[in-house]
């Protein structure tokens, strides 16, 4: 086998300083800085700018996008108003109560 193929993979601290969150894990990422763990040893720490505890998906802080407004804007703007080709739909597609 070749040597020195794959990079270094350790143990490091990635922190998220918005949230004041921080966890162990392994990784190939390198850091100039240190941190002191829990555990009483010194690992590097890579900050990030988000992560799970401060991103608004997994928060629950999640905007919602005021979807009818944009289609009103649109209708206004383009002259919508429904009155298009009727029903778009492909009928019935099956699924239903078939004997088996």
């Amino acid at each position: 086998m070749q040597q020195d193929k794959h990079p270094d993979y350790h143990p490091v601290v990635f922190r998220d300083r918005a949230a004041g969150y921080a966890f162990l894990t392994r990784s190939t990422a390198t850091s100039d800085r240190t941190i002191e763990w829990d555990d009483g040893r010194s690992y590097p720490v890579v900050d990030v700018e988000i992560s799970s505890e401060s991103h608004p998906f997994y928060t629950g802080q999640a905007r919602t996008v005021d979807t009818e407004g944009r289609v009103a804007r649109f209708e206004r703007r383009y002259g919508g108003g429904g009155q298009g080709g009727g029903d778009q739909g492909g009928g019935d597609q099956g699924g239903g109560d078939r004997p088996a």
